[in-house]
């Protein structure tokens, strides 16, 4: 990953910080809660008068939590699709590359990564990859129309596994169809002749 793009550690803010309004802000606890394989509005708020002192996630950068209570929680990522830069808390990295971020982001939720991953994690009462560790570990790299359409089947299938309004309703349909072509089956009898 070093050589793909650059990895750069957030900065700290506190529960106190938290603000109703302000500078959007991503906190290692909500890569794990609420948010997927990516974002496009956050979901916290940091004081807007601590701008100065924190770092930022732009756009298509890829913010991995550092720390988890597992060893599966840490790496966890996602994808900041916003259309402005957010605030990123010293328990993260930000991964700035010029890949397709989901795909990144995806890639950051495979078994093969997380067996080469489980290799630098430091295991005490809480967990944590550094960002020196995270440099070394690998990502395959294909060509960006093949990253894209990785991305567009992945997504289909996120949607239909996670989004209840298109996931859901289609499983329902399915089921329905599968209802009627037995029940029409099991109560279709053969007149004796």
């Amino acid at each position: 990953m070093g050589d793909l793009g650059k990895l750069t550690r957030g900065r700290r803010f506190t529960k106190e910080d938290y603000a109703s309004g302000g500078i959007g802000c991503i906190h290692y606890g909500d890569i794990y809660t609420s948010y997927g394989t990516s974002a496009t509005a956050a979901v916290s708020h940091v004081r807007a008068d601590m701008a100065r002192s924190l770092r930022f996630a732009k756009p298509g950068d890829v913010v991995i939590a550092a720390v988890g209570e597992t060893v599966e929680d840490v790496g966890k990522a996602v994808a900041w699709l916003g259309d402005e830069d957010v605030a990123v808390h010293d328990d993260c990295f930000t991964f700035s590359h010029d890949q397709n971020p989901k795909f990144v982001s995806y890639y950051l939720q495979t078994s093969t990564f997380h067996a080469e991953k489980n290799r630098f994690v430091a295991r005490a009462k809480v967990k944590r990859l550094s960002g020196e560790s995270l440099a070394r570990l690998t990502i395959p790299v294909p060509p960006r129309e093949e990253q894209d359409r990785i991305v567009s089947i992945l997504d289909k299938f996120d949607a239909l596994v996670n989004d209840l309004s298109s996931g859901l309703p289609a499983e329902i349909a399915a089921r329905r169809r599968q209802y009627q072509h037995y029940r029409d089956r099991l109560l279709t009898f053969r007149q004796a002749a």
